[in-house]
């Protein structure tokens, strides 16, 4: 059923195998009525209102006023809370297109008007670093991103938007191909070492080597400066929407804009589920750093190269020297190399936030980085896939409070993937636990006093998958999400049962996790959705349009 309008102020719309064996694990570590805003940029929220746009809240900066949307409130995060959890979610990869236009804006129009009745807070988006500065360094191109925004504020919606400084291409769910400026790419062919770089000299162009952060590598910038002129220039040119609109800045800070190292590329077959992965640590800035450390520990040796008997992406830990039950990781060399390559990956992270912090202060957005989900081979001792990755989690080693501890320290948000998954729907091979692994961050996030947002990691549809990120929203003994960005919006999102079993989810995370089933005439089939319209004639899309 097409979208209806039911007045001038307000609408509505009205549609709107694997095992289950594990094998013997060892223990885990231990464990909206507004009150008006002012004006943004281009548009005032009086002229909004009468257009049927709901008012906003000013945010407050350090404390961030809880607004309350469709009549619910709560406070979020926080241990014992039986608050609403605000639901986002994330615009397909290329809302912009590689010549710099929104695209499908019609039908992305419309898609946001559906999602607001469906009672969505907002969306979030990628602002690609290859798109925004392809033209050559310092040069800007923001413009389809601020039609997003005016778009979003017009719709009522919020808007959260990540410095993606990554490559899209290579990865789970990656469905198109954004690679790093051309002017940064031109860079890595004089100079191959400031990608990551595996055993066998393979480098990898996702995201710019952490070994060379405070190095002039990219025509005369450092990494961490061209990082933060960016995110500057974005400061600049949207700044009457931060904290009115835009209400989060995600900072990339690895591949997937989430802080790791590239252990586990799925591109040309490289990694394949459920593969431990590589070390990322042979370019030469980060063989520098090691050598360097070995020498302050004592052990020269210790830092001509990685772990010999790390294995190769595709092993299992039993198959390594290194990831083995009673292996390398467990030794004195593997404890001192384990703390060198997760540490160098909290500093990087650290140095990222540090310059997004001094950036956005005051704006009134809140700041989130995203944590990977590994979930695969955490039921072994030695969680071989997440060491490579940079988390230095052990059957006897915390990996994911000094984690938190750095998101808790600059206020950041600690946003974590794999919310929606089971342990029983996982291949008992893998020896994963996607629950456990939830379970520890959530600990460490309270711990930490650290704010915890989620994300699913694949993309789901039914009724399984969300309530298991019902349950993870709630606060039980840690701590409950802030928030959760669903992944993605796309065609299926919209079909008939998917929609329904949406917009159950969203009514239900508003009641602080508590299942609830809404009225069957407020849930059933959508037409819209990004990229294609069917059903609605057109004097109906002229009123959605308008709206």
């Amino acid at each position: 059923m097409a979208l209806t309008l039911r007045s001038s102020t307000s609408f509505m719309t009205n549609p709107i195998d694997p095992s289950k064996s594990h094998k013997a694990s060892d223990e885990s570590p231990s464990l909206l009525p507004l009150s008006p805003r002012k004006p943004a940029c281009r548009l005032r929220a009086a002229k909004a209102s009468n257009h049927g746009m709901i008012e906003r809240a000013p945010a407050v900066h350090g404390g961030w006023k809880a607004e309350q949307l469709h009549g619910l409130s709560g406070v979020h995060g926080v241990p014992g809370g039986t608050a609403r959890v605000p639901v986002y979610v994330m615009l397909p990869l290329d809302t912009v297109s590689p010549e710099g236009r929104l695209q499908r804006a019609r039908a992305l129009n419309a898609s946001l008007m559906a999602l607001r009745s469906a009672g969505v807070e907002g969306v979030m988006v990628d602002v690609w670093w290859g798109l925004v500065e392809k033209d050559g360094p310092l040069r800007y191109n923001w413009e389809p991103y601020l039609e997003l925004a005016q778009m979003v504020e017009r719709n009522g919606l919020n808007l959260q938007m990540v410095m993606s400084f990554h490559q899209c291409g290579g990865n789970v769910g990656d469905s198109c191909s954004i690679p790093l400026p051309p002017w940064v790419l031109e860079e890595t062919r004089r100079d191959p070492d400031i990608v990551y770089t595996d055993r066998s000299g393979r480098h990898n162009p996702e995201y710019i080597s952490l070994g060379c952060d405070t190095l002039p590598v990219l025509m005369g910038r450092t990494p961490i400066q061209v990082y933060s002129d960016y995110m500057r220039s974005f400061k600049d040119r949207f700044n009457c929407y931060l904290g009115q609109v835009i209400v989060e800045i995600q900072v990339g800070m690895g591949p997937c804009g989430e802080l790791r190292y590239p252990s586990y590329p799925e591109s040309n077959g490289t990694w394949r589920f459920p593969g431990i992965g590589e070390f990322q640590c042979y370019d030469k800035y980060m063989k520098a750093s090691l050598q360097a450390a070995a020498v302050a520990a004592g052990h020269e040796e210790w830092g001509k190269e990685g772990p010999h008997d790390a294995g190769h992406y595709n092993q299992f830990p039993e198959d390594t020297g290194f990831f083995r039950r009673e292996g390398t990781w467990n030794t004195d060399y593997g404890k001192f190399f384990l703390e060198w390559y997760s540490g160098t990956l909290l500093e990087h992270g650290d140095r990222v936030l540090a310059a997004a912090e001094a950036i956005f202060r005051g704006t009134g957005a809140k700041l989130s980085g995203k944590v990977a989900g590994i979930h695969w081979h955490y039921r072994t001792r030695s969680h071989a896939a997440e060491l490579t990755a940079g988390y230095y989690n052990t059957r006897f080693h915390d990996g994911y409070l000094p984690v938190a501890k750095l998101m808790a320290t600059r206020g950041v948000v600690l946003n974590f993937t794999c919310m929606e998954m089971r342990d029983e729907q996982q291949p008992g091979h893998a020896n994963c636990s996607p629950e456990l692994i939830v379970r520890q961050v959530k600990q460490a996030a309270k711990a930490a006093g650290a704010e915890l947002a989620g994300e699913n990691a694949l993309e789901r549809y039914d009724e399984k998958a969300y309530s298991q990120v019902l349950a993870t929203s709630r606060a039980d003994d840690s701590i409950g999400l802030s928030a959760f960005t669903y992944l993605r919006m796309n065609k299926r999102l919209f079909d008939g049962e998917n929609w329904r079993h949406f917009v159950s989810f969203v009514k239900s995370m508003s009641e602080g996790g508590r299942k609830v089933v809404p009225h069957k005439s407020d849930c059933s089939h959508s037409d819209l959705y990004v990229g294609h319209i069917t059903g609605c004639n057109n004097s109906k899309m002229a009123e959605a349009s308008a709206a």
